[in-house]
């Protein structure tokens, strides 16, 4: 086999308490080998498993990009195509969520990534064992990063905004870092957990791009015991609030909450309410300048409806509200409105 890059399937099932063997087969695309099933030889919360952080790569980060839809698969390959091209990223795992798609369908992806992504060898395609949202979250032994992107197949990111998040998550790695964010609030006429948006503080950074260092990843998976397990559940019954639960991880970890940062272009493909855009010339619309609040209000009530009940029932099991605001935006300049980096803090823009 000729040394072109590789592109690797792998499935990872959920934390078991003994060795899963599987069954392996090979698919061959000309001379790329696409490996569609490895073996899990460990309990990815098996602490043994689990590196030091000390060893951990702390110039680079892991992307790990969610997959569902086959009819996006065209614009999957070209954000992992932008992600390979940068010299932050040491590697890129899709986690496949849908079970129903073909393997075949999988391996020729992994054949197309390889041959998009400008010889960059680090991109395994993984089909997950189930559609589970907890997935998204599991410590997986082929991450050797410190700092971890969580995101999702429809979402653009400008080189510069990337290099930027990643700067400030580098000064701040214990919080979430990204674009996107929401807030918790309570109803009082209900009394009951909501969740919303305010125009000046928010509490939950979404999984669309979200910074985070990867040993938040076996917290959210592997700790937490009883309480944490029946969390997991919530996630599970609900097919949803994944990214809520995170940040009660994190918040409960550090009582802060995430840090958003300001992005010059940023496309999120999934809201239909950025089609009046400005074209990019290639038929695709983009949004100049910031971060749209898209997904809410775009979205059934039933949907955020849901969201809420999530905060309410993690609130009930966990026992308290860690959910922390944070205020203002950061941005990579001093020409913008919003929070600033000087002398290693985070302070506005128009302060000398």
């Amino acid at each position: 086999m000729s040394q072109k890059t590789k592109g690797y399937l792998e499935m990872y099932s959920l934390p078991t308490n003994f060795v899963i063997l599987m069954f392996l087969f090979f698919f061959y695309f000309g001379d790329v080998l696409v490996l569609s099933l490895r073996t899990l030889s460990m309990d990815p919360c098996n602490p043994t498993a689990q590196q030091e952080p000390q060893t951990l790569i702390s110039d680079q980060l892991t992307v790990l990009i969610n997959g569902y839809s086959e009819s996006r698969i065209p614009l999957l390959q070209s954000i992992v195509a932008s992600y390979a091209a940068s010299s932050l990223v040491s590697s890129i795992l899709v986690l496949w969520g849908n079970p129903s798609t073909p393997s075949q369908t999988l391996a020729q992806l992994a054949h197309n990534l390889t041959q998009s992504s400008f010889g960059f060898n680090g991109i395994s395609v993984i089909r997950q064992t189930s559609d589970s949202l907890n997935n998204r979250f599991l410590p997986r032994p082929s991450i050797k990063t410190r700092a971890v992107l969580i995101c999702d197949d429809d979402v653009e990111v400008d080189p510069k905004s990337f290099e930027f998040a990643f700067k400030m998550w580098g000064s701040n790695p214990d919080r979430l870092v990204g674009f996107f964010v929401r807030s918790h609030d309570i109803d009082l006429s209900k009394k009951e957990w909501i969740y919303t948006i305010h125009p000046d503080k928010y509490s939950i950074m979404l999984t669309k791009f979200m910074l985070l260092k990867s040993e938040y990843l076996f917290r959210y998976s592997c700790a937490g015991g009883p309480v944490m397990a029946h969390m997991r559940r919530i996630v599970d019954k609900m097919n949803n609030c994944e990214d809520i639960l995170m940040n009660f991880v994190v918040a409960d970890e550090v009582n802060s909450g995430p840090i958003l940062v300001g992005a010059e272009r940023v496309r999120d493909w999934g809201d239909a309410r950025n089609d009046h855009d400005d074209d990019d010339g290639n038929g695709r619309h983009r949004l100049i300048g910031e971060v749209a609040q898209v997904g809410l209000s775009s979205r059934k009530g039933k949907h955020r409806k849901r969201r809420g009940e999530c905060i309410g029932e993690f609130h009930r099991v966990l026992g308290r509200m860690p959910l922390r605001f944070s205020y203002g935006k950061v941005v990579n300049s001093v020409g913008e409105q919003g929070l600033c980096q000087k002398g290693g803090k985070l302070v506005f823009c128009d302060q000398s």
